[in-house]
């Protein structure tokens, strides 16, 4: 298996700018002000803390892909980031050990356009994997 870093958790909040200052005030420092993901329709933004990365994501539509989880959920967090020395060869053997590829590997703006690929697993919940 290629080595894999967490990258970031990612949290679910319907509020983004009231998220961040809350974040804030338990002394996170903003990494990366809000951007809008137009194919997830969702607000993003990075803030970090101790060499923790929390991203915060608030969906801008009903249609947004994590509505409905945020509906279900509330705020919450909901995924774990994980980048590899070789994505491609990670994804062929989470897919391998049980992973089910939720979306295709596509181009995430508010990480620079790197691809990312969001995957589930029945035991651990959601994953993503970040292509660098």
């Amino acid at each position: 298996m290629p080595t894999l870093k967490i990258h970031h958790i990612g949290y679910l909040v319907k509020k983004i700018e009231k998220a961040k200052q809350t974040f804030e005030t338990l002394g996170y420092q903003l990494e990366q002000d809000t951007v809008y993901d137009e194919l997830r329709k969702v607000n993003i933004c990075f803030l970090i803390k101790d060499g923790y990365r929390v991203e915060l994501v608030s969906p801008v539509s009903e249609d947004s892909v994590v509505s409905g989880l945020l509906k279900k959920y509330k705020n919450a967090p909901y995924h774990i980031c994980y980048e590899a020395d070789d994505a491609e060869a990670a994804y062929q053997e989470l897919t391998g050990s049980g992973f089910t590829a939720i979306d295709t590997p596509t181009p995430a703006p508010a990480l620079g356009g790197c691809n990312v690929v969001f995957l589930m697993s029945p035991v651990i919940g959601m994953v993503e994997l970040l292509y660098r």
